[in-house]
């Protein structure tokens, strides 16, 4: 049975190399990794020491390319051999960045702006993923002058796990350039050492334990964050397999999911609200029939994007039959400049609900009231933080910590946070050391600034020791000296027409020289639009923002599925989005009929 919970401070285990090399020794012939195939059939399966040895072997096959200590993009389908490249580039101390496949134009714009930003030309990939690169976009300004080196190839890989020529990489040593989803155009490589990785999933095994007998279910692109963190590196770290499948396989069945984690036992499963969201739906039109028992699930962590309690309703309730246990839904918060999470619910009691005035709110204040009150708003707690990692709220203009009951944004001081976005040492001085205004200066055993925090960027209040997150602040959409969130509005306009999928709205506003405007942009398809029409959707959305907050939106836009910008997790990218809408792109893809027969095309 395998041995869980590596000790950070052990002296054997310094870096994630140091605790492959361990889980190599001490269970060698245990599964590490299973992908299923269609998110169904385990296809490849890894254990420790083959994990152990493709890493090194990688490993030797960068060093003789003179790789160590350079960066490299990551470009990988899902699959293993995302994961064995990625310890491998750890072994090698070649620092990953990590970027998702391009499909369209787009996504090579954004390929190309990480490798220029990492400052290589070296693109890790797959044979195939080459060769279809080359075809699809062999002519492409983008792709000229990459190297696409295929570590799949017998050819690239020497066999066996030979001994490495380079220096083992230490604790305080960059392991990962993790992108931002870079809604700006502009992504971001946040620094993540290895150090930061261990404090990380130390505080996540903290928060939800892994036992000996856990298993992780992931559908989450590897290249993002919350999928690496759960999927990669949290088991791992526990010692306990991990199957994965593709998104692509989740979100065409969403049901696939809840059947792996029953047919497999899983534990441990994470993923944003809409996930959530999207079973419940497919559970309301009897698509879940085939999930099976969902008792052994113990942390169903929901992070990434604001959780909503209703949510947390319809699919607790969905479920309970199945039995799934409503203390088993952990609501959290993170972002990559902190690794991963940050805060989280324990899993010993049900998610907290806070109804508050979303009169007083749009004021910055926090006043909780009834359930029945006329402007009652739930809010779903985030949770506390565990071992060294704290969270304060603070006024983002004076920079002065916000009295209780006050909304300000969110700082994060600990272990977990990153040392700053690779070539911009103005913006991560910025970001990840900024002080709090009026605080005693405090230095931590190393006479280091102690004090220092990182500005998430997000706003939210403390309640009872825990966090509640309330939006972005440079979202926030301001009407007569009041903040609304556009992620309320957003709910607003999904909640109108029947049919539409959740996180298919985004809300700004544009300044059209003379005031602000506030524009509603809906994506939806042909079975929507069949019945109602374009017009129709677009009045019901325009009153159901009136009704809901006394909001009048200049614009309500309607446009095909697919076209709004949204990050690796499935968040809309709002300030994308007003690019688009503002170089006119979104009224390409506005609507008034859309055929259904085209819609259908699209879905598959």
């Amino acid at each position: 049975m395998p041995t869980t919970g590596l000790d950070p401070h052990a002296d054997e285990v310094h870096t994630l190399p140091d605790a492959l090399r361990v889980r190599s020794e001490k269970q060698p012939d245990e599964t590490a990794y299973v992908f299923l195939r269609d998110g169904e059939v385990p296809d490849t399966t890894l254990t420790y020491r083959e994990l152990h040895d493709a890493a090194r072997a990688r490993a030797a096959a960068f060093g003789a390319a003179g790789l160590h200590g350079a960066n490299a993009v990551l470009l990988y389908p899902s699959g293993l051999e995302f994961v064995r490249t990625l310890l491998g580039c750890m072994y090698g101390s070649v620092t990953a960045a990590p970027v998702q496949v391009p499909r369209r134009r787009e996504g090579m714009r954004r390929l190309r702006r990480i490798a220029d930003d990492a400052g290589t030309t070296t693109v890790l990939t797959t044979a195939e993923v080459r060769d279809e690169m080359h075809e699809r976009f062999g002519r492409s300004p983008e792709l000229a002058g990459l190297t696409l080196l295929a570590t799949d190839d017998p050819g690239v890989v020497r066999a066996g796990a030979a001994d490495l020529a380079v220096p083992a990489p230490g604790p305080d040593d960059i392991a990962l350039l993790q992108y931002t989803s870079g809604s700006t155009g502009d992504p971001k490589g946040v620094m993540v050492s290895h150090a930061n990785f261990l404090a990380n999933v130390a505080e996540t095994d903290e928060l939800w334990p892994c036992e000996p007998d856990g298993t992780v279910v992931n559908w989450l692109p590897l290249f993002h964050d919350m999928g690496m963190l759960f999927g990669v590196v949290m088991p791992l770290w526990a010692g306990i397999p991990s199957y994965l499948m593709a998104p692509e396989s989740f979100i065409r069945r969403p049901a696939r999911w809840l059947e792996a984690i029953a047919r497999f036992g899983g534990t441990h499963a994470a993923a944003p609200s809409f996930a959530y969201e999207l079973c419940a739906r497919a559970a309301a039109e009897g698509k879940t029939d085939q999930v099976g028992d969902l008792s052994r699930w113990r942390v169903a962590a929901n992070g990434a994007e604001p959780v909503r309690w209703r949510t947390v309703q319809a699919f607790t309730a969905a479920f309970a039959p199945h039995g799934f246990r409503p203390r088993a839904m952990c609501p959290g918060y993170g972002l990559a400049e902190n690794t991963l999470k940050a805060t989280g619910d324990s899993q010993d009691r049900e998610p907290t609900v806070l109804w508050v005035s979303a009169e007083a709110l749009h004021e910055g204040t926090v006043q909780p009231t009834g359930e029945d009150a006329d402007d009652a708003l739930p809010l779903v707690s985030s949770g506390g933080t565990v071992s060294g990692t704290r969270v304060r709220i603070v006024d983002p203009r004076t920079r002065r910590s916000c009295p209780p009951g006050r909304v300000g944004e969110v700082w994060i001081n600990g272990p977990c946070v990153a040392g700053g976005y690779r070539g911009r040492p103005q913006e991560s001085e910025t970001t990840f050391r900024a002080r709090v205004t009026g605080a005693a200066r405090v230095t931590g055993a190393d006479d280091a600034p102690a004090d220092t925090y990182l500005r998430t960027g997000d706003l939210g209040f403390l309640h009872d020791g825990t966090l509640y997150v309330t939006g972005r602040l440079k979202d926030v959409i301001i009407r007569q000296g009041r903040n609304h969130y556009p992620q309320d509005v957003e709910l607003s306009a999904e909640r109108a027409v029947p049919g539409l999928h959740p996180n298919c709205a985004a809300a700004f506003s544009v300044d059209d020289g003379e005031r602000e405007r506030l524009v509603v942009v809906v994506e939806t398809d042909g079975r929507v639009l069949k019945s109602p029409g374009a017009q129709a959707v677009r009045a019901r959305v325009h009153d159901a923002v009136y009704e809901d907050h006394r909001l009048r939106a200049d614009e309500v836009l309607i446009v095909r599925r697919g076209a709004l910008p949204k990050t690796s997790s499935g968040k809309v990218q709002r300030r994308a989005c007003r690019a688009r809408y503002e170089a006119g792109e979104l009224a390409a893809s506005a609507v008034d009929t859309l055929p259904q027969a085209a819609d259908s095309m699209r879905e598959a």
